[in-house]
């Protein structure tokens, strides 16, 4: 007797499920149902649709309900939304939004893929006036960018700035209009470090875009949203894009359990309470590997894998479940930024004990044209050595470097592990110890007290409290910038130069990148010198940090000038 499988929502969770069924069960009947007009679309492209890189709103569309029928066999049936699992008959109810008729259909297996829905706080006065936006799906997209286009619109605003609220606002940008980014944080972001995020700060603020940080919306009105700190903003649309959450308003009438993270709760086969009914995507709670906690994760990679271990478990297939790191990438302007694995703030709230390096080496051979820096930032373990997480922000290909991280945490590497890696090399795609090996390298130093470091946020209590600060770049990079009570020693000049160094007293070291302090510190250890710290991020990572929050604080600077190259 053939299953019939029943599928509640598609894109990269239920569709996936689908497909891999049909592949694994050609008699299987299968059917999907999505509330909305489209079964499968690409929604991590919705944004570029705004600034025409998407050229054509259908070609969002990536599978209608007639190329499901002819490819797989498999029905279905759009603007139909189930509304109840009656699980002690194993059926559902199911609602035509088209004619308003309800019926019912059986399942041997029922799969859960409702996704996470934008959050609209009522809290905000005019949250759901005509011009404020949320971008979903294909037509949420649609309907933003004809109000944009039939009203004329020259202000927006866009409330978040997370991966939606920046790709959004980049777009909107690029298509021509003023963009005000509101965030409550201090940061966009959140999976990155506050110090690595104020290199996407700037240039968010380079590219025209107003950014409010540490501020919430109050009030919509007709021309202008008022913040929570009474700033009005000129905005004739609005897009929200503070976060999603998980639709589980089903699963939970039906009686499904709910994890603590407020995600359906499911076993490592994606199973939920019920033996019978399975749950994939941005709706589930996920195991993440490095905290051994419960999480939420809504990205497409991931519920592509459980969609597939989901069909494979209904047909007594093995499933190996490792959990989530939660790997990513985003392009914001000119901008590429990517992560993969724990933070700074991740790992202290599991209590992980770790420190970190920050490096800032080229992305390719400095001959080679389009060289450019790449700010990277690798945690580990201590005493272990155990890769836990990288953040890397650059014009150049951060993607393959934090992919390389993400094998590297999947495997339970360690810097030793990162340090022997093998990978390719030509002057036009990276450098003969690329950025990884190269990281490896300084945290092994950093494990192993070769030498010690203060981290880049540090510079401005270090330059506050008169500490001896040494400026190690040659004088013509010196007078271009540097911090305020740094005293240039070129290392060039530095041993014919040793009697100005004390060492009654800590000697703290910087250069651009890092690299040529780093030479110092070897070299005047051997000296005899012994309070030697390197600051992490040099001058070039200093500069980024301290940038934005002088252009909007208006407080005293620590540097004479900025260097971003």
């Amino acid at each position: 007797m053939s299953k019939r499988i029943l599928v509640v929502g598609g894109v990269a969770g239920g569709a996936s499920t689908a497909a891999r069924a049909r592949r694994l069960d050609e008699s299987a009947e299968i059917i999907i149902f999505e509330r909305g007009p489209h079964v499968s679309f690409s929604n991590c492209s919705l944004p570029f649709y705004l600034s025409g890189i998407v050229e054509d709103v259908d070609s969002l569309i990536l599978m209608d309900p007639e190329k499901f029928k002819s490819r797989y066999n498999i029905e279905v049936r759009v603007n139909n939304e189930v509304t109840k699992i009656n699980r002690d008959k194993k059926t559902i109810v199911v609602k035509d939004l088209t004619t308003g008729r309800e019926y019912e259909e059986s399942y041997d297996k029922l799969v859960l893929s409702p996704g996470a829905s934008p959050i609209l706080p009522n809290s905000i006065e005019g949250v759901h006036n005509k011009n404020v936006f949320t971008v979903r799906n294909v037509v949420d997209i649609d309907n933003l960018n004809t109000y944009i286009k039939e009203n004329n619109i020259k202000d927006i605003a866009v409330i978040g700035g997370g991966f939606i609220g920046l790709e959004v606002a980049e777009n909107l940008r690029l298509a021509g209009i003023n963009v005000s980014i509101v965030e409550a944080l201090n940061q966009v972001m959140a999976p990155f470090d506050y110090d690595m995020v104020q290199i996407l700060h700037k240039e968010i603020i380079d590219q025209g875009v107003e950014l409010i940080l540490e501020d919430g919306v109050k009030k919509i009105e007709e021309g202008y949203i008022e913040l929570q700190s009474g700033k009005r903003v000129n905005a004739e649309a609005v897009v929200m894009a503070i976060g999603v959450r998980p639709e589980t308003q089903l699963a939970k009438e039906a009686g499904l359990e709910i994890g603590e993270t407020g995600g359906i709760k499911v076993d490592h086969n994606f199973r939920t309470s019920d033996k019978d009914i399975y749950a994939v995507g941005d709706a589930i709670e996920v195991y993440n590997r490095l905290t051994h906690k419960p999480s939420r994760l809504a990205l497409a990679g991931p519920a592509q894998r459980q969609a597939r271990a989901a069909a494979d478990h209904m047909y007594n297939m093995t499933v190996r479940n490792d959990g989530v790191i939660g790997s990513s990438v985003i392009k914001v302007f000119d901008m590429n930024a990517a992560c993969t694995g724990l933070n700074e703030k991740q790992a202290k709230q599991a209590a992980i004990s770790y420190d970190y390096v920050y490096i800032i080496p080229r992305d390719k051979v400095g001959l080679m044209p389009d060289n450019n820096p790449m700010h990277f930032k690798l945690l580990f373990e201590v005493p272990t050595g155990k890769v836990l997480g990288a953040q890397a922000i650059g014009k150049g290909a951060v993607d393959k470097r934090i992919d390389v991280i993400a094998t590297m945490i999947a495997m339970d590497g360690t810097l030793e592990d990162l340090k022997e890696l093998e990978l390719c090399y030509s002057p036009m795609f990276g450098t003969a110890r690329d950025v990884v090996n190269y990281a490896a390298l300084v945290a092994l130093n950093i494990l192993n007290g070769v030498y010690r470091q203060v981290p880049v946020t540090k510079a401005r209590e270090l330059v506050e409290n008169d500490a001896f600060i040494i400026d190690i770049r040659e004088k013509h990079e010196y007078e271009k910038g540097h911090l305020n009570n740094a005293i240039n020693i070129p290392l060039s000049q530095l041993r014919q130069r040793v009697d100005e160094i004390p060492k009654n007293r800590p000697v703290y070291l910087y250069c651009r990148s890092s690299q040529r302090s780093y030479i110092a510190i070897m070299a005047l250890k051997q000296m005899g010198f012994e309070n030697l710290y390197n600051i992490s991020g040099s001058f070039l990572g200093i500069s980024y940090y301290e940038y934005f929050n002088d252009q909007v604080t208006g407080r005293n600077k620590i540097l004479t000038g900025y260097n971003f190259e």
